[in-house]
């Protein structure tokens, strides 16, 4: 029975935490380190990840110190485990964290390595308009994500699912494909493979402000980012419902180039705006605006459209400010939205 550490923070990893746990003929999950308690909420509660949450529920104890402390190695040694298996921890282990449990530390990542190293694998590889991810378990080593592979497993990536959709795919069959390879390492029974050297994407953390829609795009990119940025950290814009000022009109009337008015758009009716589900319309629906600009709104009692350097886009869920999220033609029948909303 091979004793482990397993480190992790976020929903995503709790799979694979239950899974190692509930394996009592090959594992025991000895201790749970995690990120500490973080404020949540309107009211900044001190809240439990769900990682600790979990532990607790498992009755594993919770380690929640920095492993930057110097204190570290030695509560990590008292442990008594053998090997630490990470899934989407939070922090970098250093060498000397690295090299303090015997037979070393495997991480899930939640790509199939070497593409997408880095925090958000999964979001960048919709964002690209990657068909296929995947999973992989591999040996955490000095640099990001370069360690030696265990073991990999592949999904399609569907034309409407979110980041979220596949996070949450990858999560359980992930924690499948790292206890099987953690079992086949133990046991002697794996060759672990190093990664093959070459220039590869890296998965940078997206930001609040990466999630800022671009509607002068074609829709196929904008489709792209929405899912990408679903349900973290949240695709939105810029609400309009009253238009342009007078002078925007004028300034941009006298463009014929112009098919945004991003830069001198009146600001001061402009409020947050979640797009929660979207999609590219059929280019054959008869009700569809063919002549809609990148970000301007049209609405029928069932339907609501945004254009984009090419063809609409259609709005399915929405949330306004102050709003709960709704059907995206239940908030426009009760938006008051005028003939030039917009977008941006």
């Amino acid at each position: 029975m091979l004793k482990v550490l397993f480190a992790g923070t976020p929903e995503v990893a709790v799979p694979a935490l239950r899974r190692l746990a509930e394996d009592k003929e090959h594992f025991e999950v000895v201790a749970v380190l995690t990120r500490p308690d973080a404020p949540q909420g309107r009211g900044r509660k001190l809240t439990p990840s769900p990682v600790k949450e979990a532990a607790l529920d498992l009755g594993i104890p919770v380690l929640e110190c920095d492993p930057k402390e110097p204190t570290f190695i030695a509560e990590l040694k008292v442990t008594g485990a053998e090997a630490g298996a990470v899934v989407a921890y939070g922090k970098i282990l250093k060498e000397d964290v690295l090299g303090a449990l015997p037979m070393g530390w495997y991480n899930l990542h939640f790509s199939l390595l070497p593409q997408w190293r880095g925090a958000a694998p999964v979001q960048r590889s919709v964002w690209s308009g990657d068909t296929i991810t995947g999973a992989t378990v591999f040996r955490l080593t000095k640099g990001m994500d370069t360690g030696p592979i265990l073991a990999q497993s592949t999904c399609e990536i569907g034309a409407h699912e979110t980041s979220g959709d596949i996070l949450s795919r990858l999560a359980e069959d992930g924690s499948h494909l790292l206890a099987s390879a953690l079992t086949a390492m133990a046991e002697g029974r794996i060759v672990q493979q190093a990664q093959p050297q070459g220039a590869y994407e890296v998965a940078k953390k997206i930001t609040h402000e990466d999630a800022r829609i671009r509607f002068d795009v074609p829709v196929f990119a904008v489709d792209r980012q929405i899912r990408a940025c679903t349900p973290e950290p949240g695709a939105w814009c810029m609400l309009h419902p009253q238009g342009a000022s007078d002078d925007s009109r004028m300034q941009a009337a006298s463009d014929k180039n112009v098919v945004s008015l991003s830069t001198e758009r009146d600001m001061g009716d402009a409020e947050p705006f979640h797009v929660l589900k979207a999609r590219p319309v059929d280019a054959n629906d008869s009700q569809v605006p063919v002549d809609l600009k990148p970000g301007m709104l049209a609405s029928t009692k069932k339907h609501v459209w945004i254009g984009t350097a090419t063809a609409p886009l259609e709005l399915e869920e929405v949330k306004a400010q102050g709003k709960k999220a709704m059907r995206a033609a239940d908030w426009a029948r009760g938006a008051r939205l005028s003939a030039d909303a917009y977008v941006d």
